[in-house]
């Protein structure tokens, strides 16, 4: 009723899994570890807003940094973020974003930048925006 399965298939297939497992673990390995826990209140400080970004431009003299005007919904505000090679100006703008609204102001290069764009990075290493880009998901929302 069954066919004999042979040495060889089993251990082509005990390979296979041994593989997986390694690719796995160097993933997880890449992986931040997690920091430190902090409680509900300090999340609740964090005042992240949906933006789109209206206007880009490069930095002049900085070769990662491009110079956002982005709505939030509140107001329009600069944002220096280190994205610049990763996209072009032209690419980004109009882009949906998540934006972290409260982040005390800092100046890099002489531009005092006012929030922060959330980014993450895919599996080969580029910046990839966490990305609020539904219908109907409108500036100045909030995120929770």
């Amino acid at each position: 009723m069954f066919r004999k399965i042979e040495d060889s298939e089993i251990q082509a297939q005990l390979d296979k899994l041994e593989a997986t497992k390694k690719s796995n673990q160097q993933e997880n390995k890449a992986l931040m570890p997690q920091k430190d826990t902090i409680t509900f209140d300090d999340f609740s400080k964090l005042d992240m807003r949906v933006g789109t970004i209206i206007e880009a431009e490069k930095m002049p003299k900085a070769k990662k940094l491009l110079v956002l005007k982005v709505d939030t919904g509140l107001d329009v505000r600069t944002i220096v973020s280190g994205i610049a090679e990763s996209f072009t100006p032209e690419e980004i703008v109009g882009k949906k974003v998540t934006v972290l609204v409260n982040l005390a102001p800092r100046a890099l290069r002489g531009v005092e930048s006012e929030g922060m764009i959330l980014m993450t990075e895919n599996k080969q290493g580029k910046l990839v925006f966490v990305n609020p880009d539904e219908e109907g998901v409108g500036n100045g929302l909030t995120i929770s």
